[in-house]
């Protein structure tokens, strides 16, 4: 069974700014994830003006990063941290959302590639601009990447093979840094199959094709020369779950139930 080892609550704020936690899966990221935490924190505080938390999810490490998050749920009481025996960054993902009784949430990968100032751009394009979700993009004539050419060759033509075969119109389909609002993480994240690095792509390709508005961002990233994510085995599984959803598109399995929501919001505009 998930083990949670905090329970407090984000600090008050006024009554009308939403709750926001911010999702941090890590797998074996004990050497990191302290400075990491410290970094998002540092930037929350002096930034924002919404309730917000961050919750750090560890799944399956085994270096220990329990020990380091157990530390820090005990050190803020802004930190959660919970701790599941399977891996799986979407398997950790839905965990968290779903749990969640925040109003907005969100995830950033434990290396910070991606800016932080996009978070709270993200945010508002929920609060105020009528999106429901947001997602960071590496490949926009205004994103500013900074990455190997052979990771940069390998981003471009999986997102190219996304459009083509499932007829997307977002440009990035695996920066890890989303924002989600209450609605998707409803309707739309428990239909999301994929308990791993796929889990992205069919998040947003689930919300795109149920008429969901999604807010594609220019961001800065950088690369982490320590990821040790397996780009092959990675790439494999990627163009596996896309044939699944083709099939699924094809059979029109989109869910009931967002299917409406989404009907209603074209009928309402």
């Amino acid at each position: 069974m998930p083990e949670s080892a905090s329970t407090h609550e984000p600090p008050a704020s006024g009554k009308q700014e939403p709750r926001v936690d911010v999702v941090i899966p890590v797998l074996n990221e004990a050497h990191v994830l302290a400075k990491s935490v410290a970094t998002v924190r540092g930037f929350l505080n002096s930034t924002v003006t919404w309730q917000w938390r961050i919750v750090i999810v560890d799944n399956g490490s085994t270096d220990g990063t329990d020990d380091v998050g157990h530390q820090l749920s005990r050190e803020y009481p802004d930190v959660q941290f919970v701790q599941l025996p399977q891996r799986g960054r979407g398997r950790a993902l839905r965990h968290a959302w779903t749990q969640s009784d925040a109003d907005i949430v969100s995830y950033t990968d434990v290396d910070l590639s991606t800016e932080l100032e996009a978070l709270p751009r993200l945010v508002n394009a929920i609060r105020f601009e009528g999106y429901d979700l947001g997602t960071g993009s590496r490949l926009l004539p205004a994103s500013r990447t900074t990455r190997s050419a052979k990771r940069e060759f390998i981003s471009r033509s999986y997102n190219i093979f996304v459009r083509l075969v499932l007829w997307t119109s977002f440009s990035d389909a695996q920066c890890g840094f989303k924002v989600v609002s209450r609605r998707v993480v409803t309707e739309i994240v428990p239909e999301v199959k994929d308990q791993a690095w796929f889990f992205d792509t069919e998040l947003l390709v689930l919300a795109e094709k149920c008429g969901y508005r999604i807010k594609d961002l220019p961001v800065r990233w950088i690369e982490d020369d320590d990821s040790r994510v397996k780009i092959v085995k990675t790439a494999w599984e990627d163009i596996k779950g896309v044939f699944r959803l083709r099939w699924k598109l094809w059979r029109r399995l989109l869910p009931q139930s967002a299917r409406a929501v989404a009907v209603s919001k074209r009928i309402a505009s």
